[in-house]
């Protein structure tokens, strides 16, 4: 027997749908996707912590969820070992699910994290209007159990989702040090391939007094400028010359170490298929992005300047120093499930690690 919720957004509107997963209610920030698949992945990406996210491909929950793989004590299916998102939205939900590696439906994996979802809605719609007015805040209601708005970007999401200690992932000779500030294990899975010792420390972790041959600013949650601790300790990096890659907040915290600003985009980027351009050239790339937040490339340093374009909207989607080997990237390049077009990054960022040490030792 189907129960009913709603689905209320901070501009008055009020939709009725039907719960599946958790029948709680949740409150957060309404965003979009628009990938095709991969819910898996973008459930347990922590970058999605505190929003309600709206799924706008037609079903969901067709191919059910793929049990839980080990490798080098990390996932190889999910982004991290919880779902972060608030509350789930979507158009049609199939209670019959069936996949070759499914080993329990969509609803019951929402039930056991106690994340609520409502079918029933019109996403196209409410795509539109989030596209058109903005990204805004939401409440899923059910039981007539009422819970106020709340909007996340007010809170430390990173360090909500940060762990907690400082973790060793591989035993490959160029020591590398990756700030977690919601890190996707994809982003793990792609180091490990790479002859690499990965030294994972909290997003407040002091890592400047660590020996490393080269530093790595993972993706996370929220508004940037609320790592404090983590802008700090890069400003003291980005004085050194050992190799810096960001991705996503990441691309962010060092636009604001480099003393540039960042701004809240509209409704942000979150999808499979965002076109990027190479600076300088016509070489465009399809890419994979999860953010609400960018980079003001006008208030940045003369020695810095924008590495991608978004081809959408024109905004920034990674950065880069003249002489340095500093850059990052908005999107995803270790993308999962794709597309993979820009993976490439990591082993360009592990080339300028490779030069470094060989520089340091002459």
């Amino acid at each position: 027997m189907s129960q009913t919720v709603t689905l209320t957004l901070s501009d008055g509107t009020t939709i009725t749908g039907e719960s599946f997963g958790a029948f709680t209610s949740a409150a957060g920030e309404v965003v979009f996707s628009t990938a095709m698949t991969g819910y898996p992945e973008n459930l347990t990406d922590a970058s999605f912590a505190g929003q309600l996210l709206v799924l706008t491909t037609p079903m969901v929950g067709n191919y059910g969820v793929p049990g839980e793989e080990l490798y080098e004590s990390v996932s190889t299916i999910f982004e991290s070992d919880k779902i972060h998102i608030a509350g789930l939205v979507v158009n049609y939900y199939s209670e019959e699910h069936s996949h070759w590696n499914a080993a329990k439906s969509l609803g019951d994996w929402l039930k056991e994290y106690n994340i609520p979802g409502i079918c029933g809605v019109d996403t196209r719609m409410l795509t539109k209007k989030l596209r058109e007015e903005g990204a805004m805040l939401g409440k899923i209601v059910a039981g007539g159990n009422d819970v106020p708005f709340h909007d996340p970007n007010l809170d430390n999401l990173v360090a909500q989702v940060s762990q907690p200690g400082v973790q060793h992932f591989g035993s490959g000779q160029h020591k590398i040090v990756l700030v977690d500030c919601g890190t996707k294990t994809n982003i793990i899975r792609c180091f490990l391939e790479r002859d690499v010792e990965l030294i994972r420390v909290p997003w407040d972790y002091d890592f400047t007094t660590l020996d490393y041959d080269g530093l790595f600013l993972s993706n996370g949650p929220g508004d940037p400028k609320m790592c404090e601790a983590t802008i700090r300790h890069l400003q003291t990096a980005l004085a050194q010359d050992k190799p810096i890659f960001g991705i996503c907040l990441g691309s962010q915290l060092m636009g604001l170490a480099a003393g540039g600003d960042t701004f809240k985009l509209k409704y942000g980027h979150r999808s499979h298929n965002q076109p990027v351009k190479l600076t300088g050239t016509q070489r465009c790339y399809i890419t994979s992005q999860n953010h609400g937040f960018a980079v003001d490339t006008a208030t940045l340093p003369a020695e810095w300047q924008m590495l991608f374009e978004n081809l959408n909207d024109g905004t920034c989607e990674g950065i880069k120093h003249t002489s340095k080997p500093f850059f990052s990237t908005q999107f995803h390049p270790e993308a999962a499930g794709g597309p993979q077009d820009t993976e490439f990054l990591f082993d360009d960022f592990l080339k300028a690690v490779v030069e470094y040490k060989a520089s340091i030792s002459n």
